[in-house]
């Protein structure tokens, strides 16, 4: 375990250099940050966690294990990832052909949550504080707030920028926490 320039490193994993890693943010075992990968503060990366050269992670996101974010991902602040939640980054891989002129970009917006085993195809757009099921399969753009399901993905509801889930048809209020796009309000 060593602690380097503000920020933690296990012992088995890589941090190479020229990579950005901010201050209070932990690297557990077996992860590896390639050169150019830009890490934002108090962020927790799980075991064996690839962020690519190119990749950008926010601010506070935490990313469970078994997770690679590749080329083209932007996690805005506040992102969480699930256990092996799944990026990809080009829509026809072949191992025999190059297509790293065809990466598309797949951001991630703050606060939004992707579950365990979620796959999520390059070019979607995820909104803020949208939560992607567990398992689910998002072949489009989701809007912010919305919950989405399945394979492939589809809106089953709305959620509050708190986690509470407000019901299948957007509304403005939360039961829990009040107005749901209201500026005032502090984000936790």
């Amino acid at each position: 375990m060593k602690k380097a320039k503000g920020y933690w490193v296990h012992a088995t994993a890589v941090v190479d250099r020229g990579a950005h890693v901010g201050v209070g943010t932990k690297i557990w075992h077996f992860s590896h940050v390639m050169t150019g990968a830009r890490i934002g503060a108090r962020c927790v990366l799980g075991q064996n966690t690839f962020v690519a050269g190119s990749a950008v992670v926010g601010d506070g996101c935490r990313i469970q294990n078994n997770v690679s974010i590749f080329d083209g991902v932007a996690l805005d602040e506040d992102v969480f990832i699930g256990p092996a939640a799944v990026f990809t980054n080009v829509r026809t891989p072949r191992a025999f052909v190059s297509r790293r002129d065809r990466i598309e970009a797949t951001p991630v917006g703050r606060g939004a949550t992707i579950g365990a085993n979620a796959t999520i195809v390059c070019g979607s757009r995820i909104g803020e504080f949208a939560f992607v099921a567990a398992g689910a399969v998002v072949t489009r753009d989701v809007a912010p707030h919305a919950v989405v399901q399945g394979v492939p993905a589809r809106r089953t509801g709305w959620t509050c920028a708190c986690g509470a889930t407000i019901g299948r048809r957007r509304v403005r209020t939360c039961t829990s926490c009040g107005p749901v796009d209201d500026p005032q309000r502090p984000r936790r």
